[in-house]
C-alpha cells in the first residue's frame, strides 16, 4: 500500500487541495463465532491492516471518490448519491466498492451531518479482500470518521459503529452484525475486545506481548456458504422459540443455559439441539477467554480455541476439509498456542496464536504443509492487535 505521505500527495495532485487523513483497521475474531445474532458475546481484535481515507472539502456540491486499489473514480452530484427517495437511491447503486462509502454518506446525511458542499476523497487500503477480515467495515468506518472530521461533528464511537452497520445493512444490502464495525472503531493496540452484542458494552483483554496473530487464508469459499448460514440462523431461532415457551425471560439464545438444553432439548430436532449447544457453550468460552488473557494463560486460551473449533466443526457444522487441515497442521507446530476457524465458515480463514519467536517457522511450515495436503497455496498474514479508527498526523 502507498505510504500515508504518498496518499496525501496523490490526493493533492488529483484535486489540488490538501487533505486530512484518517484510518480504520480490519479485524479478526479470536473467539465467539455465530453468537452475535443471538445477542451474544464475541472477542475480535483489530489488525494492523487498514483503510486510509484522505478527504478535502468542495464548494460545488459534488462528491468525488478515488479508489487507489481498484484504480477507479466516481464523480456524483448530491442528488445522484443522496436522493431523498430511498427506493430511487438504492436503484442507483453501483453494486461495487463505491457503495460502501456512498452508504456511509447517506447515513451521515440521515443523521444530520452537513455534507451539502461535497467532498473529494481518496481511499487506499491493505486489508486483504475476500479473506473475511472485514475490508468493507474498514472502508465504512474510515469514511465515517473522515466525514465527521471534515465537518467538525463529534459522535461516540459506538454510534459511529451503528451508523456504519446501518449503511451496510440498508444501503449495501448485507445483513451483517455489529462486531466488524464496532471493533474497527474501538480496537486498541495489543488488546482483544470482548463485545456484548446486546448492550454494546465492551471490555479490553490484554494479549500477551510474546504472541502474534497469524491468519491463514484457505483460499476456498464453498458455494453452500450463504444458504447454510441462513439455515443456521433459522435453526437457532427455532431452538430459541422452544426454550422461550418454557422460560419467558429468554429473549435470545444468549439468555439460555446448558441446563435449559438438558431439560428441554428433547423437544428439539437433533440438528437444532446441536446448533443451540454451540451458541450457548461459545458464549461461555468467550467469558473464559477474557479471563485467560487477563491472566496471560495462553495454554488455557489455546484450549478454548480448540474447543471452539471442535464445536464449530461438530455442533455447528460450519467447517470444511481445508479448514480442518489448516487447524490440524497448526496445532502440531512449535510455538502455536491455539488455532481455529474464524468467520462464517465453509472456507475462509483460520486464526492462530503463535509465539513471536516461532512465527517465521510457523508460516513456512503452514504454507508447505497446506500446499502438500491440498495443492492450494494459502495466503498467510501476521499481525498484532491494533488501534481502532483514528486521524493520521503526517
Amino acid at each position: 500500500m502507498l505510504t500515508h505521505a504518498e496518499i496525501a500527495a496523490l490526493h493533492l495532485a488529483s484535486y489540488s487541495a490538501p487533505a486530512a487523513l484518517y484510518a480504520a483497521p480490519g479485524r479478526v475474531n479470536l473467539i465467539g463465532e455465530h453468537t452475535d445474532y443471538s445477542d451474544g458475546l464475541v472477542m475480535p481484535a483489530a489488525i494492523d491492516f487498514a483503510t486510509v481515507v484522505a478527504i478535502s472539502p468542495r464548494t460545488d456540491g459534488r462528491i468525488l471518490i478515488h479508489s487507489v486499489n481498484y484504480d477507479e473514480r466516481i464523480d456524483k452530484s448530491q442528488k445522484e448519491l443522496l436522493d431523498d427517495n430511498f427506493a430511487t437511491l438504492r436503484a442507483g447503486r453501483e453494486l461495487h466498492w463505491s457503495d460502501y462509502p456512498a452508504g456511509v454518506l447517506w447515513v451521515m446525511r440521515e443523521q444530520g451531518v452537513a455534507i451539502d458542499k461535497g467532498f473529494s476523497m481518496t481511499i487506499a487500503g491493505n486489508v486483504p479482500l475476500g479473506a473475511g477480515l472485514s475490508s468493507s467495515a474498514s472502508i465504512e468506518v474510515a469514511t465515517a470518521i473522515a466525514v465527521l472530521g471534515a465537518t467538525g461533528v463529534k459522535l461516540p464511537l459506538s454510534k459511529i459503529a451503528l451508523l456504519c452497520q446501518r449503511a451496510e445493512n440498508a444501503y449495501v444490502g448485507a445483513n451483517c452484525g455489529i462486531m466488524d464495525q464496532f471493533v474497527s472503531c474501538c480496537g486498541q493496540q495489543d488488546h482483544a475486545v470482548m463485545i456484548d452484542c446486546r448492550s454494546l458494552e465492551y471490555k479490553l483483554a490484554p494479549i500477551p506481548s510474546n504472541v502474534r496473530i497469524v491468519i491463514c487464508n484457505s483460499m476456498v469459499k464453498h458455494s453452500v456458504a450463504a444458504g447454510e448460514y441462513n439455515s443456521r440462523r433459522a435453526q437457532i431461532e427455532k431452538g430459541t422459540e422452544i426454550l422461550q415457551s418454557h422460560r419467558s425471560e429468554i429473549k435470545a439464545l444468549r439468555d439460555a443455559t446448558v441446563d435449559d438444553l438438558a431439560q428441554w432439548g428433547s423437544e428439539m430436532s437433533p440438528v437444532v439441539l446441536k446448533r443451540c449447544r454451540h451458541v450457548i457453550t461459545e458464549n461461555a468460552r468467550v467469558m473464559a477467554a477474557v479471563e485467560a488473557f487477563s491472566a496471560s494463560d495462553l495454554t488455557l486460551f489455546g484450549e478454548l480455541m480448540r474447543q471452539a473449533h471442535n464445536s464449530l466443526r461438530d455442533d455447528f457444522e460450519a467447517s470444511c476439509k481445508e479448514i480442518d487441515i489448516l487447524v490440524e497442521l497448526a496445532v502440531k507446530q512449535p510455538g502455536c498456542f491455539g488455532a481455529r476457524l474464524t468467520g462464517g465458515g465453509f472456507g475462509g480463514c483460520t486464526v492462530n496464536l503463535v509465539d513471536v519467536n516461532c512465527v517465521e517457522a510457523f508460516t513456512k511450515a503452514m504454507s508447505e504443509g497446506y500446499l502438500s495436503a491440498t495443492g492450494i497455496e494459502a495466503e498467510i498474514y501476521t499481525s498484532r492487535a491494533s488501534d481502532g479508527a483514528h486521524a493520521i498526523v503526517l
